[in-house]
């Protein structure tokens, strides 16, 4: 693992390179890979502050890294990983509500502490000091950075780096790469100059286990808005989003909240989402008269629906996404192959729910009729 000859590690002060005036700025990625690969510590920007990053692989790059930070002992470092799919190599058994997370706020400034006692955690594979730096207490903290250059790092980088802030503990964040030079002087081998850090503040700290969440250290995501992030999301897809969908939205909804005993207007409180787009579908028009009327004969409003198109964040953000046709699951998975396994029709028997669009309310009647009937069977499997 330590293969880098010790002379590359000396005490000079840090090579500083300017991602912005960088002719090209995949040299400079090589160049970092490099140094990450010889043991080297190299301080990259993130979206949040910069950080001082060192190959996992790399035993006694780990050991600078904790000596330049005179980092207490007991604390961990986190693993930057390249992508949201990557954390089940690390967490195997991460839970529904972790893979949720991570769907969700990757690449983002937020770090998840899940289990990793999986015996096929890749954790197992690391040397064994790099263990007890990233996961002292069978748990370890990944992140994915939203930073275009420290992704193209992670992924031209044979294994994870880990990461902290580039400051000595318990002085101030770096938020720039002056900041870093000045914190950490000749400790650090090579800084990536990005600017000031645009969010300015270090990412949030999640840990999360089968019963929920807690935040271990505040940063820029708040617990509000992670409290929304930790909601189960149902999608229902069809063309328009005027009839069918919205129509399967609102009965859906009422469904949902018989079988957890609150009103509609409470299932967000209960960590339930449920929303509607279409594959064709223009911003901001009206549900159908005809659905509006039929959907409120049942006591169901639809007036203050507005449609919407799918988006790559609505599909990113579903849990299960349920589509009014096969056209509409192939067009959706053709654009976001990722969303294959969350994304089946609503009709068990793999027919399509007849569009009701031109008919007469007598054809929304059946329509809603065949939504609900299809609901009732999905929803007692639905798992929430």
């Amino acid at each position: 693992m330590d293969s880098a000859p010790q002379f590359l590690i000396c005490k000079m002060p840090p090579v500083v390179i300017d991602l912005r005036a960088a002719e090209e700025p995949r040299d400079v990625v090589h160049r970092a890979v490099q140094a990450l690969a010889e043991g080297k510590l190299v301080a990259l920007p993130t979206e949040t502050v910069y950080g001082l990053a060192a190959s996992a692989l790399h035993e006694k790059a780990i050991d600078r890294l904790l000596e330049a930070k005179n980092r207490p002992q007991g604390q961990p470092l986190t693993l930057a990983i390249k992508s949201a799919d990557d954390a089940l190599d690390y967490a195997p058994a991460m839970s529904r509500l972790g893979r949720r997370l991570a769907r969700r706020c990757w690449p983002g400034p937020v770090t998840l502490v899940v289990e990793d006692h999986h015996p096929e955690s890749l954790i197992h594979r690391l040397p064994a000091s790099v263990r007890r730096a990233i996961s002292p207490d069978h748990s370890v903290g990944l992140r994915v950075p939203a930073h275009q250059a420290v992704l193209d790092i992670l992924r031209m980088l044979a294994g994870p780096i880990a990461l902290t802030s580039a400051n000595r503990s318990g002085e101030p964040d770096a938020l720039t790469a002056e900041d870093v030079v000045r914190n950490l002087g000749d400790r650090v081998q090579l800084v990536l100059n990005d600017g000031r850090s645009r969010l300015g503040q270090p990412s949030t700290v999640v840990e999360v286990t089968d019963k929920g969440i807690e935040i271990l250290r505040p940063g820029v995501v708040s617990a509000q808005t992670l409290k929304r992030l930790s909601s189960f999301m149902l999608l229902f897809v069809c063309t328009g989003n005027t009839c069918r969908s919205p129509m399967a939205e609102a009965i859906c909804r009422k469904l949902l909240a018989d079988r957890l005993s609150c009103s509609v207007d409470e299932l967000p409180d209960r960590g339930v989402l449920v929303m509607s787009a279409g594959t064709s579908a223009a911003m901001g028009n009206r549900a159908s008269p005809e659905g509006i009327k039929v959907l409120g004969e049942w006591g169901l409003k639809l007036t203050d629906h507005e449609s919407q198109p799918v988006t790559a964040q609505l599909v990113r953000h579903a849990d299960v996404i349920w589509t009014m046709t096969r056209s509409h699951r192939q067009a959706l998975v053709s654009q976001w192959p990722e969303a294959a396994p969350r994304a089946s029709l609503l009709c068990r028997d793999g027919g399509d729910i007849a569009d009701p669009i031109g008919g007469t309310e007598e054809h929304y009647r059946r329509c809603a009729a065949q939504i609900t009937v299809e609901l009732e069977s999905r929803l007692v499997d639905l798992q929430i």
